[in-house]
């Protein structure tokens, strides 16, 4: 009993290294499977071909006993046609002999070369079957390298996670507060930079407004207009931007 459950441990022990090479890599355990059926059937092949020659020995010893056959009956006509009965009936005998051997050899042909066929057909569907398989191992290698690289393309897209809770997002809003700090810096300069334009523009329009002046002013002295017709210019005319005192 001690025995037989040492023997029920030392199954279970391989049982679970080939469950764990079967899972580790079924591919290189189908080719190993495939390796061994490949060399079973160069094995099967070679007695197939010890077999065929061993039809063929019969087919030989066929073809010879109908050869002797033939000579036997010539030998028998030509001994009854030359009055020697007992000659004739030695070879009668020898011919009955050999008829019946014939007929021995054709039986054991036939069978031999029905089991011939009987065989190269289970040979040929051997070799499809291993054609099949080995398609098929490349199909599921193929599959299992897809489907792999798959899983780890989704496995890492599951990682790519730029939630505002992990470190991704935090950083990026850093950025965005970065970019919101630096578009300020540019509205801020826009601004300062349209008060300089106001204040340019309203000396520009206080500067026209003295030339128009002065040209009036001309234009009464060298009696080019009348003075009724000449606009009274007011001395605090408010011509720039508006200053306050004080």
């Amino acid at each position: 009993m001690i025995f037989g459950k040492f023997v029920t441990v030392i199954k279970a022990f391989f049982n679970s290294i080939a469950n764990a090479l079967w899972e580790r890599d079924p591919i290189a355990i189908m080719r190993l499977e495939y390796d061994r059926s490949v060399e079973q059937l160069k094995e099967g092949r070679k007695g197939l071909e010890l077999y065929r020659g061993l039809v063929e020995r019969v087919v030989r010893q066929v073809a010879m006993g109908k050869t002797q056959i033939e000579r036997l009956q010539a030998e028998v006509k030509s001994y009854l046609k030359a009055g020697d009965r007992e000659t004739a009936g030695k070879f009668a005998l020898q011919l009955k002999k050999a008829e019946g051997e014939f007929v021995q050899n054709q039986e054991q042909l036939k069978l031999h070369e029905e089991a011939y066929e009987n065989n190269l057909k289970k040979i040929q569907f051997a070799n499809k079957q291993l054609g099949d398989v080995r398609e098929k191992i490349e199909r599921y290698n193929a599959d299992l390298k897809m489907t792999a690289a798959e899983a780890e393309i989704a496995r890492i897209a599951g990682d790519l996670n730029f939630d505002v809770t992990t470190d991704f997002g935090q950083i990026e809003q850093i950025i965005q507060q970065k970019i919101d700090v630096n578009r300020g810096k540019v509205r801020v300069a826009a601004d300062l930079s349209s008060r300089g334009v106001a204040e340019i523009k309203a000396r520009e329009r206080m500067e026209s407004q003295l030339a128009e002046d002065v040209l009036q002013q001309y234009e009464v002295e060298l009696g080019l207009k009348s003075p009724e017709t000449t606009p009274v210019v007011e001395g605090n005319k408010n011509l720039g931007p508006e200053t306050r005192n004080g």
